[in-house]
């Protein structure tokens, strides 16, 4: 949780920009999706990259009181409320979930019945975030383990296709909220093949992230 004073309140699936600035003088800044929803306090998810400029420094040195420089809320594309309506249709690769967490978290404390259901990409079990409370957000939650699947798994064990997507996707029909959250090559494929499904363009809205991070 991060303790941001004045902050004028967010919509879920939005983002912020977080900036270190070293003793010499050098600046790296990163996008982070808040997973939060609105009304709680701001929290993002940081994967640690080995190579990364930010990510090691907020999950091994950062320290409670501690301050950092922030920019947002930004964005009001990829933003979702339970007056928008649904089914609501997630697509997640890694920890393209965040921002899909914030709508579903969203979605449980507006107690709304809108329908939804979130594909969730993971390479392994241990790789999938939020794990334990996905369970219990009263969504319907698909996982597919393209790299390694424990003894017994009965899910997918590939990367998202059409197929999948057949299966799992409510009808372009049903007009369902789409959203679609990943690395840039996740997202181009989902959304494409969403296309190619009947699902008009500017029904599906995304969000990508590149290797280190940066949108």
């Amino acid at each position: 949780m991060l303790d941001v004073p004045d902050w004028a309140g967010h919509r879920a699936g939005q983002h912020l920009d977080v900036r270190l600035t070293a003793e010499d003088g050098y600046r790296a800044e990163r996008s982070y999706s808040i997973g939060s929803p609105p009304g709680e306090p701001v929290a993002i998810t940081v994967e640690r990259l080995d190579d990364g400029e930010v990510s090691p420094y907020l999950t091994e040195e950062l320290r409670a009181g501690d301050a950092l420089e922030l920019r947002g809320p930004i964005g009001g594309y990829f933003v979702w409320g339970p007056e928008d309506g649904g089914p609501l249709l997630l697509v997640a690769g890694g920890s393209g979930v965040v921002p899909l967490m914030a709508m579903l978290r969203h979605r449980r404390a507006a107690r709304s019945d809108v329908p939804a259901r979130l594909l969730y990409s993971s390479r392994t079990l241990e790789d999938v975030i939020y794990r334990a409370e996905l369970d219990r957000l009263g969504a319907e939650v698909v996982h597919t383990l393209t790299r390694e699947q424990p003894p017994g798994w009965t899910g997918y064990t590939r990367r998202v296709d059409a197929e999948m997507l057949r299966e799992v996707a409510w009808p372009a029909s049903e007009d369902p909220r789409v959203f679609v959250c990943g690395p840039t090559p996740f997202v181009e494929t989902v959304a494409g093949t969403l296309v190619q499904l009947g699902y008009p363009p500017q029904m599906v809205k995304t969000e990508r992230f590149g290797a280190t991070g940066g949108r």
